[in-house]
């Protein structure tokens, strides 16, 4: 008999989450298919929980999973799959969303990277780079929350490229890490006088393109300084995803200026190609990863909220 633990939303969140908004449920089974190795921790959780969760529903969330029983051949016991599978420790599943970790999988490398540069977060990055900025040799590129999951990937995948990049991240120890990771410019915004001195000083031409990740105020002002016919990439609006009063932000139509909103899941047919070339550049030593570890399943809540406070440089993740 297996002890399953499963973290519920028992309230939706007003502003900030809080740790009363989630409890812990213990159920008992007596079969038992996956067991979670590692879990993540990313900003859409948040989001989720406002827009497409109930009270009562399991926190969502992706997963990698050891399989302790199985029927499936193509899941023999021992394997281990990434599966959306939320905030539990057991859960059971028909197969259907499984994901195999790629066969060419390293033992050196850590499982958690299938969460983080060679996952979501590492295709996030690559598409959004190749399919929505389409991001050329010799252009600059700015990048916010440089340091965590997505925008640290960003800013490499684009020096590869032969891009000048410019980060914004929110601690001194984070744009010591972009400087570390050869990013061409990086400061921080809590610190800087003036957010529109900033970007100008790192880069008096301007900006070809723009990976969006927090949204607000601050993208009103790093659209100023993009060139005529630049592109922004929308991933994520972290900075508004605990606001009780919407925020609304200044867009300006005389650069002409392309914008798209996007998710990864959109080119999902390139995912097994896309994760083997995120795979060749951690060889390689092209892409560092660092990782902000949490251990134990039932800190997953403080991981959780120390996530939406900045408190991570890289990937925020849960060993359970």
């Amino acid at each position: 008999m297996v002890q399953a633990k499963t973290w519920i939303l028992t309230k939706h969140f007003d502003g900030f989450p809080k740790g009363s908004n989630i409890i812990i449920i213990i159920y008992l089974f007596s079969e038992v298919l996956l067991e979670a190795i590692f879990l993540s921790v990313d900003p859409y959780m948040r989001l989720f929980s406002s827009f497409r969760m109930k009270e009562g529903d399991v926190m969502v969330g992706t997963q990698v999973a050891k399989v302790i029983q199985s029927k499936n051949p193509a899941f023999p016991l021992g394997s281990h799959v990434v599966t959306p599978c939320g905030w539990r420790t057991h859960s059971l599943s028909d197969c259907t969303n499984l994901i195999p970790i790629i066969p060419e999988w390293p033992q050196d490398i850590s499982l958690s990277l299938a969460l983080g540069t060679i996952g979501m977060p590492g295709l996030t990055a690559l598409y959004g780079i190749e399919e929505v900025l389409g991001l050329k040799a010799g252009e600059t590129l700015l990048v916010n929350a440089a340091a965590g999951a997505v925008g640290s990937v960003v800013g490499q995948i684009a020096k590869i490229m032969g891009c000048k990049v410019v980060g914004s991240a929110g601690s001194d120890a984070k744009v010591a890490f972009l400087k570390e990771l050869g990013f061409d410019q990086a400061f921080n915004y809590k610190t800087v006088t003036s957010l529109e001195e900033a970007l100008r000083s790192a880069s008096p031409e301007g900006y070809d393109c723009y990976f969006e990740n927090v949204g607000g105020p601050s993208s009103s002002v790093a659209i100023q300084q993009m060139k005529d016919f630049g592109r922004i990439a929308v991933c994520g609006s972290i900075s508004t995803y605990n606001d009780t009063t919407p925020q609304t932000g200044t867009f300006l139509i005389y650069p002409q200026l392309k914008m798209e909103g996007f998710m990864q899941s959109r080119w999902a047919h390139k995912h097994p190609e896309s994760l083997k070339r995120l795979l060749g550049w951690v060889k390689e030593g092209k892409l560092q990863c660092r990782e902000h570890i949490t251990k134990g399943f039932e800190n997953m809540p403080a991981a959780f909220m120390g996530m939406l406070k900045g408190d991570n440089i890289g990937k925020a993740i849960v060993a359970v």
